[in-house]
This record gives structure tokens, sequence and C-alpha cells, in this order.
């Protein structure tokens, strides 16, 4: 009997979500014939079968998520021929060599980190490993083999696959985890920072956090000779105040907390009485789960600020007016998105905080000197963002051909895994669809997203004291307010609207 196991799909890639079965159990299968669908990072690939014979079980349902080398089928060789090892490279190979970039998820420790601190998302079940991209830090998810209790719901345990839920009560806990396998110690980043800064080596420091976590306190109480608990944690309602339900001592470390402290009990949807049968569920997966890990990703490795500001499109109207026949000779759809982007990458030139991202694990700022500009495309499975590369070294029609390329293959579905990786900013056009204006979600890694909308005829006061008609559109950016400065991001806003606002000039800026 042969197991086959879910190949690394790409570089770092640790787990995949089983779409769809393409054999049935009992079903003779050919080497390399197509197993089932599996999507890693918004990219779906076929797993073909490494060996010819019987699939005997699945052991893996349409919807688990499974971790990389996880089994998922059993295949009985009886009458087959032998296994090729080529089979799991030819897979690798379709799927890319580069590290997808739009499935982030949050490590176990920052995760637990922020719950401490106030956080307000709850992901039971699940631990997360970390991957670095070719230039930045990026969250994956695997599932782990803890069982979790869920109020209302029961336990849901993990072994490489989703998992399952079973009747029974009780507040939401997870087991204790009594040791990292990678011998790592357990802290949270500021602990790890603070132990860098004195010298203090956190082997040796007593944690007073869930699972024996090590925080701020507990650095400074080991630095001043005593390994106690300190007395100044987080701070807690009275003990009257706790329900009898309340969690254990030791809460779980991916629960949210209220601002006295405690667990607050996972949010449980009930449907009014008498509406069941005017309710539909669905379940959360492929590019709607891909999606949603990564607004929670956003939601909690970002601090979002919103910075606003109007641009005066009139001259830009009429200089795309004047080479759009141009354009048209040349073959190339001419929109006003790679006038934009031209305009974001001679900016961020000038202001290099908006291009770059943070390491959690090491506490370091990268900062990038490459302008990868991400576009996101709305597609009928959801939203997705391919990436321009290299945007300071491509013409304007040559944005102008990628940009039609890009966004007629996302909404086909026929991206690759490494197109959808790397960017260094973002830009979302919620104009084209008519919104007047927005708050983007900024596509973690990247330290800003900047939001274009309509371009709408509105009266304005010009430089001669005149009320004229102009071609208006609003700008919303979103940034990360640990890398980037109000200041900072304000006069990045200016210098794309002094650069849209004068065509002659954006073609004549240095790139």
């Amino acid at each position: 009997m042969k197991e086959v196991l879910l190949p690394e799909l790409a570089e770092s890639v640790v787990e995949g979500e089983i779409l769809k079965w393409l054999v049935a159990e009992g079903d003779a299968v050919a080497l390399e014939q197509p197993l089932c669908e599996v999507m890693t990072d918004k990219v779906t690939v076929e797993l073909p079968s490494p060996v010819a014979g019987i699939l005997s079980r699945r052991l893996a349902n349409e919807g688990d998520v499974v971790a990389v080398h996880a089994a998922i089928a059993l295949i009985d060789e009886s009458g087959g021929t032998a296994s090729a090892p080529g089979a799991m490279q030819a897979i690798q190979d379709s799927a890319g060599n580069a590290t997808p970039a739009t499935l982030p998820v949050q490590a176990q420790e920052e995760r637990e980190a922020v719950a401490d601190a106030g956080g307000s998302i709850v992901e039971a079940g699940h631990s997360a490993a970390k991957a670095d991209d070719d230039s930045s830090s990026l969250f994956r998810a695997f599932t782990s083999d803890e069982t979790v209790k869920v109020q209302g719901l029961g336990s849901r345990s993990g072994s490489g696959a989703a998992g399952s839920l079973t009747a029974g009560t009780g507040v939401l806990e997870r087991e204790p985890v009594t040791a990292r396998t990678d011998g790592r110690v357990l802290a949270v980043p500021a602990a790890r920072q603070l132990a860098r800064e004195r010298g203090i080596d956190l082997a040796q420091v007593q944690g007073s956090g869930p699972n024996g976590r090590i925080r701020v306190q507990d650095v400074e109480a080991h630095g001043a000779g005593s390994h106690s608990q300190p007395a100044a944690t987080a701070p807690s309602a009275p003990a009257a105040a706790i329900p009898p339900n309340a969690a254990p001592a030791a809460p779980a470390p991916a629960a949210p907390r209220s601002g006295g402290g405690l667990p607050v009990p996972p949010v449980q949807y009930r449907t009014p009485k008498g509406y069941e049968h005017l309710e539909d569920r669905v379940p959360l997966r492929g590019m709607r789960r891909a999606i949603s890990t990564q607004m929670q990703a956003s939601h909690l490795y970002t601090v979002r600020t919103l910075t606003v500001d109007e641009v005066n499109l009139s001259k830009l109207v009429a200089f795309r007016a004047r080479v759009k026949h141009e354009a048209t000779a040349a073959g190339v759809k001419l929109s006003y998105l790679p006038f934009i982007f031209r305009a974001v990458a001679v900016a961020l030139r000038k202001y290099p905080s908006l291009n770059s991202s943070f390491d959690e694990a090491t506490g370091e700022i990268v900062m990038k000197r490459y302008f990868n500009i991400g576009m996101a495309v709305a597609t009928d499975a959801g939203l997705t963002v391919p990436v321009l590369r290299d945007v300071n070294h491509k013409s304007l029609f040559d944005l102008a051909r990628e940009v039609t390329d890009l966004a007629a293959r996302a909404q086909a579905g026929k991206l690759q895994a490494e197109e959808l990786a790397g960017s260094t900013f973002s830009v979302t056009n919620i104009g084209s669809i008519g919104a007047l204006f927005s708050f983007p979600i900024i596509n973690v890694p990247d330290a800003a997203i900047l939001g274009i909308h309509s371009i709408q005829k509105r009266p304005i006061v010009n430089a001669a004291g005149e009320i004229v008609a102009a071609d208006m559109m609003y700008l919303s950016l979103s940034f990360d307010h640990r890398l980037v400065d109000g200041a900072e991001a304000a006069r990045f806003c200016k210098e794309v609207i002094r650069l849209l606002e004068e065509p002659d000039r954006l073609m004549l800026e240095a790139l």
C-alpha cells in the first residue's frame, strides 16, 4: 500500500486545501493521473498520482486543510507499476518556485502576544509557521495536533487536516503545549527585544504567560535578580466578576481578551426562531478562506491609519486622450492605472518608508530598493493581488500591457504562484466599480496600500479664483503607523498628486 503525501507545492508553503477529489475510492489510477485539486495561496494545482494502482482510501476530505508531507490517500499498487519519484517534482514545478505572498497568517507566538495585549481574533485548532519571502517575512498556518474546546461546540482536533467538531461544552481552551519542538523559547516579541538589549539569555528566564510564555515583566524581573512572576501583569477583573464558566488559569493563547483581561468566548451565531428555512450555510474554504486569513493577518500585524486627499486629473484626462490613438495603434489598452503606477514608483523612491516591511521575527525594518506594485483585482471567486514587478524599469505602454494581461488571467484563474508574491506596495482601484471613498486594507507584509476612486466632474476654485469644472478623484492611503509617520504619508500623497496633475512632468521624472 502506497501513501500519497502532500508535496511541498512551492517553497515555504506548509499546507494546502483539498478543493476537489478527481478520483473515487476503488477507482483505478494511472501513473501521474490527477488525483485531486489542491489550493495553496489562491493558486490551484492538480496533484498527480506517484504510482499506478487502485485508490484504496482517501484520507482527507474536500475542504480539509492538510499539512505538507501529510498523507492524503492510500493506493494499492497490486498490478500497478513502480512509483515515479518525478511525479511530485512535476507538480512542484507547475506550482512555481517563488513563495506565494497572498496567504499570510499570524505565527502562533505573535498571535498569542496580540491576545495578551487585547487582540480580537479567535483561531482555534491551528498553530502557525513562519516563512520568508525573497524580501519579507510572511506567515503561513499549518494544522497542529492540538485539541481545542469551544463553548457550545465541543472539541476540535487536528492531525494534519482541518479536524472535526464533536459534541461537548466548555469554554475555549487549548491543551497545554509542554515544549517547542524546535527548541526556541516561547516569548513575546517585546520581551525578546528587551532581552537582547540587556544581554539576558531567555532560556534562563521563568515565563509567567500562557504555557510559560515569557513577557516583558519576566525579563525585567530576571534582570532585577527575581525569577518570580511579576506582580504587574495585564489588568483583570475582580474574582467575583468571573462567570461560573470562565476560562481556567492558563487561558488559550489565541483567545482574544476583554478590557478586563478575561478571555472572550467565541462568537456563536444563532438563527432567529422561525427563520431557519431562510438561511444557507456555506463552508469557508477555497479563495474565500484565503482572503479571510489574509485579512485577519492584516488586522493583527499592522497598525492601520488612513490619510485622504484629492487630485485634479483634468490635465491627465486630456493627456490620455491625446496619446490614446498611439496606444491603440501599438495594441495597448491605455487606462489610468499605468500613470498611477508610474507616479507611485517615483513617490516611493522619494519616501522609502512606504516601500518597506517589518520582519516580526527579527524586529527589523526591511527597506526595499525595488518597486513591485500589487494590483488588487476583483474576480468572481474573490479578491486577488497579482504583482507588477520592477515598475520603475518599464515604460507606460509596458505597464499598460502588463495590467491588461494580469487582470485578464486573474479573472480566468490562470495566475501562477510567483505572480502573487513579492509586492512592496499595493494599489486598489475601487473607483472602477463607482466607489466614491474607501479605507483599503493593507496587503501584508506591505507597509501601505493606495486606494484610487472614481473620477468625477466637480466644481473647484482655480488659481484665478474662478469656479470651474474639474475631473477630481479621491486618494485614500492606508499605512502601517509602526513604519510610516503621518507626515511622510501625507507628503507621499502630495508627491503622487503633483505628478498626476502634471503628466508632462510625470513622463520626464527619472525612475
